[in-house]
């Protein structure tokens, strides 16, 4: 293999922060303006042409949709000049559209980078989230304990009270069992509108954040970013794929997954080293968000390498005039 080929994840990385920020950049003039389609088209359109500056041989495997779905950063679409490594690619150019439309907290930029064939391709369809921070045992908890089980093994694990113990849930109708199930044990449960990637996120950062686990169904494609960042941060991760109907399972096939029962971990969502960035669109508990000041813009982005676990966190500002 010649250096030209091989993943540079050091040499990348700045690259990939270029991304996301411009992302961000795009959809600041949109941010509580009400127009979900416009913020997320914004972060699109630049995210994509930022991609298509960096030498790579890059794929979209995690994107904006099926070709016939979406017109830009669909999954398959090659992108970067064709000079470089091949690389997997996973990205969210606005995660929290609706959080960006009402001016919200947590709207982030996403996207993270791998050697080829290095992250699930997980069709659209939603998954069963499961996530804890780092410095826990393996399996301390997992997808097939209940929702009140899990909460007594985290509590024992982490040496507290289960009433000191914090759960980040997804807001959904169909998560109304679940957080009744939760409410008899005692936690607390930070419950968000939109953004479980950051949801996710949030528990590797604990002491900050004061989230200890998330648990609930969202977008399995979200899910395989969130893996990405929680490789980058420490911290456990398990998902099952979820389906409603026989489309779904057909979407499953397409993307050559066979096991429809398999419960993947953190490292089988992602099996090799990653790189990933996110970038504040709205102000939040991981990175604030875009500040405007006369003639400036400045972003903070979250930048992570899986291989050294590096966390870097950038201020970027540009003139806007």
């Amino acid at each position: 293999m010649t250096k030209q080929s091989e993943f540079q994840d050091r040499m990348l990385s700045l690259g990939l922060a270029r991304v996301s920020e411009a992302a961000a950049l795009a959809s600041a003039k949109l941010i509580g303006r009400g127009d979900e389609k416009a913020a997320d088209q914004a972060a699109v359109d630049a995210m994509r042409t930022q991609l298509n500056m960096l030498d790579i041989n890059g794929v979209i495997v995690i994107g904006e949709g099926e070709r016939d779905e979406a017109p830009m950063l669909f999954i398959g679409e090659e992108v970067g000049t064709g000079n470089g490594p091949g690389v997997d690619i996973a990205l969210d150019p606005l995660e929290g559209t609706t959080l960006t439309a009402k001016d919200m907290p947590n709207a982030l930029t996403v996207i993270a980078m791998g050697p080829r064939g290095s992250m699930l391709h997980a069709p659209d369809v939603y998954m069963d989230k499961l996530a804890i921070g780092p410095g826990y045992p393996t399996d301390v908890v997992t997808l097939d304990m209940s929702p009140s089980e899990r909460i007594a093994a985290l509590a024992k694990a982490k040496g507290c009270e289960i009433t000191d113990i914090t759960v980040c849930v997804l807001e959904r109708p169909r998560h109304e069992d679940m957080i009744n199930e939760l409410r008899t044990t005692g936690a607390a449960i930070r419950l968000i509108t939109d953004g479980d990637v950051a949801g996710v996120m949030h528990c590797a950062e604990s002491e900050i954040t004061g989230i200890d686990i998330y648990m609930g169904s969202g977008g399995a494609p979200e899910g395989v970013l969130a893996a990405a960042a929680l490789k980058c941060m420490g911290g456990q991760m398990y998902g099952r794929l979820l389906f409603r109907n026989d489309d779904e399972r057909g979407r499953a096939a397409k993307a050559g997954i066979t096991d429809l029962d398999r419960i993947y971990s953190r490292d089988e969502l992602v099996t090799e080293d990653v790189i990933f960035a996110a970038t504040g669109v709205t102000d939040g508990s991981i990175v604030h968000g875009i500040k405007r000041e006369p003639g400036y813009l400045t972003t903070e982005t979250i930048l992570m390498r899986s291989k050294t676990g590096s966390v870097r966190r950038m201020s970027y500002r540009i003139k806007t005039k």
